[in-house]
C-alpha cells in the first residue's frame, strides 16, 4: 500500500518540457552531468529517450531535478527520485552523494534494463573502459568493494568505542576498544579513499545503502 501510495507522488512530480533541444554533452560536464539514453523501437522507426541529470543544481526550492527528452527535444521534468512515463513502460531516476544509483527502464511486465550513458559522460567512459578492458575494471570493481568495506568496518568500531564510553553504559555493558587506532591523517585519508570507490561504483550506477551511505 504505501509503494503504491509513494509511487504515485513520484508520478506527480513530472511536469511537461519546453520543447528546448538538447544540449550537447561537453568535455567539461564530466564531473556534474550524467545524460543517459533509452532507444525504442516502434512502427517502422526508433523512438529516443534522454535523461540528463547536473549534479548539484537545485530548482528554486532546492531540490535537484531530471530532464527527459523526446526524440532530442524536451520532454518533462521531474524532482528527483523520478519516475518518467513513457512508450511501454517508466524510466525510474535516482541519485545518490555519488552520483546516480538508477537509471533504468521499467516495462509494463515489470523487466528492466539499465539506459546507455552517452559515450562522452563519466559514466560512458567508465562502461567503455569496462568493454575494452574487462579484467583490470573487475580489479577495480573489487578494490572498491573492498575499500568501503574496510572503511564501514573501521567507521563501527569507532562508533562503538565512543558510545560506550559514557559511565552509565559502561557500567552496565562494558567498554568497547577499537583495535584500530588511526591517526587523523589516516582517518582521512580512509574516507577519501571510501568516497572515491562509491563515486566509482555510481559510475557503474551501483549503490548499497550499508556501503555507499556509510561512505557519504
Amino acid at each position: 500500500m504505501f509503494k503504491k501510495v509513494r509511487s504515485r507522488q513520484i508520478a506527480r512530480r513530472v511536469k511537461p518540457g519546453d520543447g528546448h533541444a538538447l544540449p550537447r554533452f561537453r568535455w567539461w560536464q564530466q564531473v556534474g552531468r550524467a545524460l543517459f539514453y533509452l532507444r525504442l523501437a516502434d512502427d517502422g522507426g526508433e523512438t529516443v529517450y534522454a535523461v540528463d541529470v547536473r549534479q548539484g543544481r537545485t530548482d528554486s526550492s532546492g531540490y535537484a531535478n531530471a530532464d527527459l527528452y523526446l526524440d532530442g527535444r524536451h520532454h518533462a521534468r521531474s524532482r528527483l527520485p523520478a519516475a518518467f512515463p513513457v512508450q511501454g513502460g517508466t524510466i525510474e531516476v535516482k541519485k545518490s552523494a555519488f552520483g546516480l544509483k538508477r537509471c533504468h527502464y521499467v516495462t509494463a511486465g515489470g523487466a528492466e534494463r539499465q539506459l546507455h550513458p552517452d559515450r562522452a559522460s563519466a559514466e560512458g567512459r567508465r562502461a567503455h573502459f569496462d568493454h575494452a578492458h574487462p579484467s583490470l575494471s573487475r580489479g577495480i570493481r573489487f578494490f572498491s568493494s573492498v575499500v568501503l568495506l574496510v572503511s564501514l568496518a573501521v567507521l563501527i568500531m569507532q562508533l562503538m568505542e565512543k558510545l560506550t564510553r559514557p559511565a552509565p553504559i559502561a557500567a552496565h555493558i562494558g567498554t568497547f576498544t577499537s583495535p584500530v587506532d588511526l591517526p587523523v591523517w589516516l582517518n582521512i585519508a580512509v574516507g577519501v579513499a571510501a568516497a572515491l570507490a562509491s563515486t566509482e561504483r555510481a559510475l557503474r550506477l551501483r549503490y548499497h545503502w550499508l556501503l555507499d551511505g556509510g561512505a557519504g
